[in-house]
């Protein structure tokens, strides 16, 4: 099993950063992922994800795309020129799923693109989990 040691945090639990504005949505998320054994970091808009991005330096972002102060695709495009933060997978989760958006997010560098209409919180603990123990 594989899993990043510079992301886990001192319980042993890998660290996840979501970041979400919708407070409904960002509070389902973290429970469902404290309940998977994950601890999780929230951020609410882009500034805030890139600077936790960087000193907690999370195993995996969740990361929405229409977010206050910094949208998804900004904030992806500044983690993926950061020596410090390129390698961290992050899985674009937006309602937009139009070819566009998927396009951009993928060739920007993200490692997967989610519709929330479209996949089960267990759908996307199971994305996350393949990333972080190498079954993806």
């Amino acid at each position: 099993m594989w899993y990043n040691i510079y992301s886990m945090t001192e319980n042993n639990k890998t660290k996840i950063l979501i970041v979400e504005d919708e407070e409904i949505l960002l509070r389902v998320f973290k429970e469902e992922l404290n309940e998977e054994g994950f601890d999780v970091v929230t951020a609410t808009n882009g500034e805030e994800a890139v600077t936790l991005a960087k000193t907690k330096k999370p195993g995996l972002i969740l990361l929405d795309i229409i977010l206050p102060r910094k949208n998804g695709f900004e904030v992806l495009e500044i983690l993926k020129a950061s020596p410090e933060t390129k390698n961290i997978p992050v899985i674009m989760i937006s309602v937009q799923g139009n070819d566009e958006n998927i396009t951009k997010a993928l060739s920007l560098g993200a490692s997967d693109y989610i519709v929330k209409s479209q996949h089960s919180m267990v759908e996307i603990i199971n994305k996350i989990k393949g990333f972080l123990y190498g079954r993806n």
